[in-house]
């Protein structure tokens, strides 16, 4: 085989490859289902303030790949967590208190402080 033809057979290979990693890393942001196993839900659920310094990302599934751009909280700000992960990830909801606008994403669990529950007790 010539050099050439080797070249465009490992360009063939790395662009499959690139592919294939694509395909998996969509895979990957597939949120689990909450109330399931994977993500038992909180109930009620649980009112949650930022702690720490700096940004703290959404991401759209719990996985560190997932983020969601552009999308953050900050110290201070409160949150409604519904679910969580055994690997430190919570499904929450922040509702901007200024515009009004909510975003629902997974947040890492090491900067939130719970302060209490959201609703009625069941």
């Amino acid at each position: 085989m010539s050099f050439g033809r080797i070249k465009l057979v490992g360009a063939i290979c790395g662009a499959l490859l690139g592919i294939i990693g694509n395909a998996a890393h969509a895979a990957d942001c597939k949120e689990p289902k909450e109330g399931s196993n994977a993500a038992p839900m909180f109930s009620p659920p649980i009112a949650a303030v930022v702690t720490g310094s700096g940004r703290l990302q959404f991401y759209s599934a719990p996985n560190l790949h997932c983020a969601m751009n552009g999308v953050f909280v900050i110290p201070k700000d409160e949150l409604v967590a519904y679910a969580m992960t055994d690997d430190g990830w919570w499904s929450v909801m922040y509702l901007n208190p200024k515009t009004g606008i909510d975003v629902s994403g997974w947040v890492r669990s090491d900067r939130l402080k719970k302060t209490g529950t959201m609703g009625p007790k069941q």
